[in-house]
């Protein structure tokens, strides 16, 4: 029996990648800077070295390599379509890793994106076990989405569904890095929080804990900090990227109808200062029904999940392809 996947996180400042156990236990792991600046070519390379080190050190049989990429992905050709924060554009990651690894491995390896590793893992080891109707939103420096429907990775026409980040909430807002104005993610995320926070700082007389320091390097982490440590203004910017956030989750609620909404990423360290208006924000605007079905609750992988989820690609596969063959025959 294939008692082990590897999975590898791939993401703009590091690269995690983890010998787990079926069961979701990472039992070996290796992290080291993706040193982007260096070149795809470069960043491939040590990946493949860090996956033959888990596959020596390790007796039992590996099942596969489950690799969840910061980006948008072509997961049918294993192609790193765009991922700003890497630079990449239309890299062949599964072609060029099984170069590095083994040509045993080509039909071994699965390339997703990050979000979509994150709601597997929930699904399989998290906060999303028992469900089958799930969406997984991380609020860092971007927003991100992944989607669960009858227990397997929506992906969409093009591999283009969950990117929730860039739903439009207030037209005439903010201009965001995709183009459009007033998306989710310049109203809730890291970034538009620390934003929100110097912008607050420019109102005279403004009472804060936050003007003691260096308003230009303010960011989402001290705004969560201080309103954790009971300072009003910092509380009512957390409390308004809650607002936005339950606004945009309305939506999917009444679209998909989830059991479970997971939200994780950097932003999720303000705890229930977040979650709080999250809730009461989504369940005011989604429909009653609706609303009464889906629990929001926070991600419980916590620092392992991107490996967690990237090795979950491996056994949902096996999965899918089981259930293949027995329909078949």
């Amino acid at each position: 029996m294939n008692d082990y996947a590897v999975g590898v996180d791939l993401g703009g400042t590091k690269v995690a990648t983890a010998l787990v156990r079926r069961d979701g236990l990472v039992v070996d792991q290796i992290i080291e800077p993706t040193q982007k600046e260096k070149g795809f070519e470069n960043v491939i390379d040590r990946m493949g070295a860090s996956i033959r080190a888990m596959l020596e050190r390790t007796d039992s049989p590996v099942a596969g390599i489950g690799v969840g990429a910061a980006g948008s992905t072509d997961s049918q050709q294993g192609v790193v379509v765009a991922a700003s924060n890497l630079g990449w554009e239309n890299v062949p990651l599964r072609e060029m890793l099984y170069e590095r690894i083994g040509d045993e491995w080509r039909e071994r390896i699965w390339v997703d994106k990050d979000t979509n590793a994150a709601v597997l893992g929930e699904m399989m080891y998290g906060a999303g076990r028992g469900s089958e109707h799930i969406f997984y939103v991380t609020v860092g420096t971007g927003i991100g989405g992944g989607m669960i429907l009858d227990g397997s990775i929506y992906h969409g026409a093009s591999d283009g569904a969950s990117d929730f980040g860039h739903l439009v909430l207030d037209p005439d807002g903010i201009v965001c890095g995709c183009g459009k104005r007033g998306c989710v993610e310049t109203l809730a995320s890291g970034v538009a929080i620390a934003r929100m926070a110097r912008e607050a700082l420019n109102v005279p007389d403004s009472t804060t804990i936050l003007s003691e320091l260096d308003p230009g390097l303010i960011t989402a982490h001290d705004v969560a900090v201080a309103a954790k440590n009971g300072d009003q203004l910092a509380k009512d910017i957390i409390t308004q990227a809650g607002y936005w956030l339950g606004r945009a989750l309305a939506y999917y609620v009444d679209l998909n109808n989830p059991e479970r909404i997971i939200i994780g990423g950097g932003v999720m360290g303000a705890g229930d200062l977040l979650l709080e208006p999250v809730r009461q924000t989504t369940y005011k605007f989604a429909l009653p029904n609706n609303a009464a079905a889906a629990q929001i609750l926070p991600a419980g992988l916590g620092a392992d999940s991107g490996v967690i989820g990237a090795a979950a690609f491996v056994w949902q596969h096996h999965k899918e392809s089981t259930q293949k063959y027995q329909e078949a025959t």
